[in-house]
């Protein structure tokens, strides 16, 4: 029997955003990875839907893994309550720290950095560098512009059809908890 735990790492936005639905998914994706005995690994802040990810987690329980530069301890309020805390000297090793400490990416809502987080994995994966699962949550179609945006590049031929299935959509926490019961770690 594997007695290894689930560590999934979670991008997702250092600001709020402005539906109120992404606040309670933040806070769902929390508490189901500490229900389920997993460990959360994000990018330690304490602002916006990653805070709100950790403090879930915390709040059921869970174990909780931050990464994050010391450039952004400050504008992000790194948290340093977490059950580990590893600060890095840039977004580089941070990014790749969180990566080697986990099973599985969740991206949530979120900007510019979690656009570059997914897409730097995306194609990771187009390249056969990873073959951990990636899932896109998207609540209240969040991420519809940006599917729309990957049919296009693969309509115009900048990339094969195949690239749908580097990754898979979500647009539940509760359809998310039963896609990584399937995942070993």
């Amino acid at each position: 029997m594997n007695s290894k735990i689930l560590s999934v790492c979670v991008f997702c936005g250092s600001r709020s955003g402005s539906d109120i639905n992404f606040v309670e998914a933040a806070q769902k994706v929390g508490a189901m990875i500490a229900n389920n005995n997993w460990r959360l690994v994000y990018g330690a802040g304490d602002v916006g839907l990653m805070g709100e990810v950790a403090r879930s987690c915390q709040k059921n329980g869970g174990i909780t893994f931050g990464v994050i530069p010391k450039f952004l301890m400050e504008k992000e309020a790194g948290k340093v309550d977490l059950s580990t805390l590893v600060v890095t000297e840039n977004m580089h090793e941070r990014k790749k720290v969180m990566y080697t400490n986990s099973e599985v990416i969740v991206t949530l809502p979120g900007g510019i950095g979690s656009l570059d987080e997914f897409f730097e994995l995306l194609t990771w994966t187009q390249l056969k560098i990873n073959v951990k699962p990636l899932f896109l949550l998207n609540i209240n179609g969040y991420w519809d512009p940006l599917l729309a945006l990957i049919d296009q590049i693969i309509r115009k031929e900048f990339a094969n059809p195949s690239l749908l299935n580097a990754f898979k959509t979500i647009n539940s926490v509760k359809e998310l908890e039963k896609e990584l019961f399937q995942i070993q770690p």
